[in-house]
Parts: C-alpha cells; sequence; structure tokens
C-alpha cells in the first residue's frame, strides 16, 4: 500500500465530480503525458490517493477527498461532470469532507504541484491515515 496525492483541477475544481464517479484520473490525453497515463496504470489495489489542491503560496494543503484503489480496471474516456477524464482508476471514496493540512515545513523537492505523486512526507502520511 502507498498513498498517492492527485490534483483535481479541469479548468475548474472537478473534486466532486471525481467523488461522485467513484474514481481519480487525469485529463490528459495520452499523447500529451504518457507518463502520467502510465504512473495511473502503476496504482495498485489498495493504494490510497487523496485529491489535494495546492498553492505555494498557501500554508496548508486542501484535501478534498481520500480513497482506495479498488480494482485492476483502467477507467478510459470516461466523461464526469466537469471534464473527460482520459485515464483513471476506480475509487472506494472513504473521505469525502474537505478539511486541510499543514504544508510541510523544509521541503526540499516539492512535487505537490505535479498531477500525481507519491506521498513520502511522514507527517503528511499521518494526517491522511488518521482520517481513516
Amino acid at each position: 500500500m502507498a498513498i498517492f496525492g492527485i490534483g483535481a483541477f479541469y479548468k475548474k475544481d472537478a473534486s466532486q465530480a471525481f467523488i461522485e464517479a467513484n474514481l481519480v484520473g487525469i485529463g490528459h490525453s495520452v499523447e500529451e503525458a504518457p507518463e502520467l497515463h502510465q504512473f495511473m496504470r502503476a496504482l495498485k489495489v489498495g493504494d490510497v490517493v487523496y485529491i489535494k489542491s495546492f498553492s505555494p503560496k498557501s500554508p496548508e494543503i486542501f484535501i478534498r477527498g481520500i480513497g482506495v484503489i479498488t480494482d485492476d480496471e483502467e477507467v478510459r474516456d470516461r466523461e464526469i461532470r466537469d471534464g473527460r477524464v482520459s485515464c483513471g482508476r476506480n475509487v472506494k471514496w472513504v473521505v469525502t469532507q474537505e478539511f486541510r493540512i499543514p504544508k510541510p515545513l523544509g521541503e526540499k523537492n516539492n512535487v505537490r504541484n505535479n498531477s500525481i505523486y507519491e506521498e513520502f512526507q511522514h507527517e503528511v502520511q499521518r494526517l491522511i491515515l488518521e482520517k481513516f
């Protein structure tokens, strides 16, 4: 089991659409972002995902949902309320109430601006898992 942060900005926040559709994903085509498609396919059953919103100027990370990858199925080209998911995964949402956590101090390699990343920061992991 690993923990992954994923963004949900499709010209506007699509977090609620992800939650309603029981999935997470990316909107970029495979031609635009082959590495993101490969990343999504690499997620495993039981991995924890959280929808994040992050501004480098904010002292907090906004968490919009926490869920668990439920199967090995790759979701492809699914229309959701706020856009189209070109590559995604099915999720059982455990937490759908938005909350905030403090941005870790002293991070040297900030990955939080990425579309998806594995969460390695111990305090963020603890705060995510604490919500289960």
